[in-house]
């Protein structure tokens, strides 16, 4: 793999490889259930739109696709003017705009997605375009390249080119902040620096070559230690919030940091799999010989000196042959992103798609907790049905049990009341809570008239804080909508069912209707019987 993208609810998670296929996974079930394969050879970037009904995939083929989501089908393809191998790709907001980056040709080719005409094709880098990302919010498209500079674009106004800035080395990644506002750029000397936008100045950096753990492959030269210099961030990704930001590249670790105060807050080890090369620190001791590293040694053909089976890498080579009966991949993370819920982040990696989920649930945090708050005083603050008291006692405290006790207790004539009521600081775990409950509890319309009084209600406050609550309402949209599936299957099964068994029971009454006629005309014949003699005679 190596590519891959959320799609806008969170619900699927679409990959593409080395292998010229793009795949849909489902996030609930964790099964592919479908695969586009009409690229002919390694996809380099994927995207989908915000409506989540389309997925955008470039290739080295020279293609740019598009994907219809509903009915599984490829209805567009884009090509630029000369051949170019495509290694990145973005779109904008609306989804009506697409941008590639060419690898060999240094420019950004920009396609209208509603008539497939090729809009502009912007030059200016002096070298293979790495990363493309669109603002979320204003119109302008960001590109790094290897020339040491990421330039910032004006698509919609047709004037080029706004701004060139320059980097102390190769960019590699970049990418937004979800306000739009900033953006970080990794470069080739192991740092993720931020600008702003609007003036292009840089407001800081993170020095992350020391983060990155990298181990020494079997044929290496020298320490791990003096590897590790080398090694750099090749995929960045903001968290939902943009607190915190996601780094990994050819390293078998991601890190994960603060952008405010520049500190690493955690870092993950993807794998321990001793089957793959670079895992290790140091070499096996068995591999060494009086003549050095085994993996150094050519193997030759005892037969005949003339054939030689040379099983020693190339220099530059990052894939090795995939034939040979020893394989041994580098160990390295692709690509990372981050979940629009802000409840999980996937990497595709060497192991394969990994997906972490950042489940806080578990975890005691409580708030503004006071020493008259506990179980008892908020049964008895319930029984007086003092509902908003009750419900905002039950949320400082964050006993799951008890908040689903006070909140069923409530009648739902008074739930208008009650969310009214709720003051704004509780709306966060109250809308997790909503999310947890439309998944796992039976009262769905109970539930659901909770979710429409609050959104009604504190419509314009979550509005206001939409940086902050947008991961919360993504993941109630996401509840929301597989609800809403799930309940579909049901009423058409049962629709059908309901089809089939009044047409059973018209061809029941039929069949009783024509035996009904039969029995009529035998009593006709026993009433008036005719003489066959009779009417032989005559």
């Amino acid at each position: 793999m190596n590519c891959l993208t959320y799609s806008p609810d969170g619900q699927f998670l679409i990959t593409g490889g080395d292998d010229g296929k793009v795949k849909v996974w489902n996030m609930s079930s964790g099964f592919c259930f479908v695969t586009f394969t009409e690229h002919t050879s390694s996809v380099t970037a994927v995207s989908c739109t915000q409506n989540g009904k389309v997925v955008v995939s470039a290739s080295s083929d020279g293609t740019v696709r598009a994907f219809d989501l509903k009915r599984y089908r490829n209805f567009k393809t884009f090509t630029s003017p000369k051949p170019t191998q495509f290694s990145s790709l973005a779109l904008d907001t609306s989804g009506e705009i697409i941008c590639a980056g060419g690898h060999d040709s240094f420019e950004i080719f920009v396609w209208s997605m509603q008539n497939g005409r090729l809009l502009e094709v912007l030059s200016g880098h002096e070298a293979p375009i790495a990363s493309l990302s669109f603002s979320p919010m204003h119109s302008v498209v960001v590109s790094a390249s290897w020339d040491k500079t990421f330039r910032i674009w004006d698509v919609f106004s047709g004037k080029g080119s706004r701004e060139a800035v320059n980097v102390v080395s190769d960019a590699l990644a970049i990418t937004f902040r979800p306000d739009g506002i900033e953006l970080a750029v990794s470069t080739l000397n192991g740092q993720i620096t931020f600008f702003e936008v609007q003036d292009a100045v840089q407001v800081g950096s993170i020095e992350g070559r020391n983060d990155l753990k990298s181990g020494r492959r079997d044929t290496d030269l020298v320490s791990a230690k003096l590897i590790q210099k080398g090694k750099a961030f090749t995929s960045l990704c903001y968290t939902a919030d943009g607190e915190c930001i996601l780094a990994a590249g050819q390293s078998k670790c991601v890190c994960i940091y603060n952008v405010k105060h520049q500190i690493l807050i955690k870092k993950f080890e993807i794998t321990q799999n001793r089957s793959f090369d670079g895992v290790n620190d140091y070499i096996n001791r068995r591999k060494m010989t009086e003549f050095g590293n085994l993996a150094l040694i050519e193997e030759r053909d005892p037969d005949d000196d003339e054939e030689r089976a040379v099983s020693i890498a190339l220099p530059g080579v990052k894939k090795g042959d995939m034939a040979s009966r020893v394989y041994k991949p580098e160990v390295r993370v692709m690509c990372i992103e981050f979940s629009p819920t802000g409840r999980s982040w996937a990497a595709a990696t060497t192991e394969g798609l990994l997906v972490y989920s950042l489940d806080s649930n578990l975890v005691f945090d409580p708030l503004d907790l006071e020493t008259d708050i506990t179980t008892s005083s908020i049964r008895e603050t319930l029984l007086e049905k003092e509902y908003s008291k009750a419900l905002m006692m039950a949320l400082k405290l964050k006993e799951h049990k008890l908040v689903v006790e006070v909140v069923e207790n409530i009648s739902p004539d008074e739930v208008r009341l009650v969310i009214s009521s709720l003051s704004s600081r509780y709306l966060e775990r109250f809308i997790s809570f909503l999310c947890d409950q439309l998944e796992s509890s039976a009262h769905l319309e109970f539930y659901l008239l909770w979710s429409e009084n609050l959104l009604m209600i504190h419509g314009q406050h979550l509005k206001d804080r939409s940086l902050h609550m947008l991961p919360l309402l993504h993941n109630l949209q996401r509840t929301l909508v597989r609800k809403r599936q799930q309940l579909e299957k049901i009423c058409d099964y049962n629709k059908y069912m309901l089809r089939y068994v009044l047409s059973l029971g018209d061809i029941v009454r039929k069949k009783a209707e024509a035996k009904e006629n039969e029995d009529y005309s035998d009593e006709d014949k026993n009433i008036f019987p005719v003489d066959e003699e009779m009417l032989q005679d005559e």
